[in-house]
């Protein structure tokens, strides 16, 4: 168990320390992408679908929204 926790820190140190060198347009698809993922996930969970699919989805349409907002700017 302690394994697991020490190989999910390194992953996640891994992946936040590539994200340093992204620009505005980067950042907001990369994070409309998360919270849209974490929303559908959510959303699936809630209703008694598939949390994959929602996930999925939910990511798919936070990107593209993150990418218009950016360009709205």
């Amino acid at each position: 168990m302690k394994r697991l926790a020490l190989v999910a820190i390194a992953v996640a140190g891994l992946a936040l320390a590539g994200c340093s060198g992204m620009n505005s347009t980067e950042q907001s698809m990369l994070s409309g992408g998360a919270m849209g993922a974490a929303g559908g996930a959510a959303i699936g969970a809630l209703t008694g679908g598939s949390t994959v699919a929602g996930a999925l989805i939910g990511g798919a349409a936070g990107t593209a929204g993150g990418y218009i907002a950016d360009q709205s700017r």
